[in-house]
């Protein structure tokens, strides 16, 4: 995926408030039960349901500079901090590194723009910290919608996916000992929410991509293993058999595109 020569500037006015909605649905299931026997997760709720913000708080999701349709830039990390915060008190920013030099957790990518709008997808990784132990969702990704006119924010979504696991969790569950116990599960809904989507569904684009052209291009900026061209199992064998090579299998019991596990 190529990205546009056109470039585009994003702004927001100061004066401007947005109202966002948080919800965490009941942990459904996790492996060793740890939703059940651990009071934080048994009762794990949002913090604040609704909040009032500063529109300077979605301006650490814009970019810099000019930016054209499929580029990707990093966020910063203060208005997403905050942002968090609505969830669990405790937030945590996570650093995948891609490389030992270049530490990244947040970026967006510019997906679509007309006169009137601008999309951005952006993903985010995140933990939230209790007394006694961790729980990191796999990812948070969304879309921040900008009204270009106005200068102000029409729809934002900030969400962690859902799964078969979406959830890993660390936990001192033994006082006396060292180590942590470790378990992943599945919770239905960690969210924010501010606006309506609705206004950009018959939207005429000027450019854009599709929502997976731009998160497989968020993928990337995190993890190497996603350039790699997966293929189903019988699709392999049928290359193995084409191309006279040999299969090397590794069993693993969860996802490499995510920190669910």
């Amino acid at each position: 995926m190529k990205t546009s020569p056109n470039k585009i500037t994003l702004n927001l006015k100061n004066d401007e408030i947005v109202s966002v909605k948080g919800f965490i649905a009941p942990i459904e299931h996790t492996l060793s039960h740890f939703h059940i026997e651990w009071d934080a997760l048994a009762n794990l709720r949002v913090a604040e349901p609704e909040k009032d913000y500063p529109t300077s708080v979605f301006q650490s999701f814009l970019p810099p500079e000019p930016v054209s349709v499929g580029e990707c830039w990093q966020i910063e990390e203060a208005g997403v901090t905050e942002l968090l915060r609505q969830l669990h008190p405790n937030p945590k920013l996570i650093k995948i590194d891609i490389d030992t030099d270049d530490p990244r957790g947040l970026w967006g990518c510019l997906r679509a723009y007309n006169d009137k709008f601008a999309d951005i997808t952006f993903r985010i990784h995140a933990a939230f910290n209790f007394a006694d132990g961790t729980l990191t969702p796999s990812q948070f990704k969304g879309n921040l919608i900008i009204d270009r006119g106005k200068n102000k924010v029409t729809f934002f979504k900030m969400y962690v996916p859902e799964g078969t696991v979406n959830l890993d969790i660390t936990w001192k569950k033994y006082k006396d000992q060292p180590y942590r116990s470790t378990d992943a599960g599945l919770c239905p809904q960690i969210e924010l929410r501010s606006g309506i989507e609705n206004e950009m569904q018959n939207a005429d684009f000027t450019e854009a991509i599709t929502q997976k052209e731009a998160e497989q291009a968020l993928i990337l900026r995190f993890y190497e293993i996603a350039q790699i061209n997966w293929v189903p199992p019988e699709k392999a064998v049928e290359l193995a058999e084409e191309q006279m090579k040999l299969i090397h299998v590794i069993s693993i019991d969860g996802p490499l595109h995510d920190e669910s596990c």
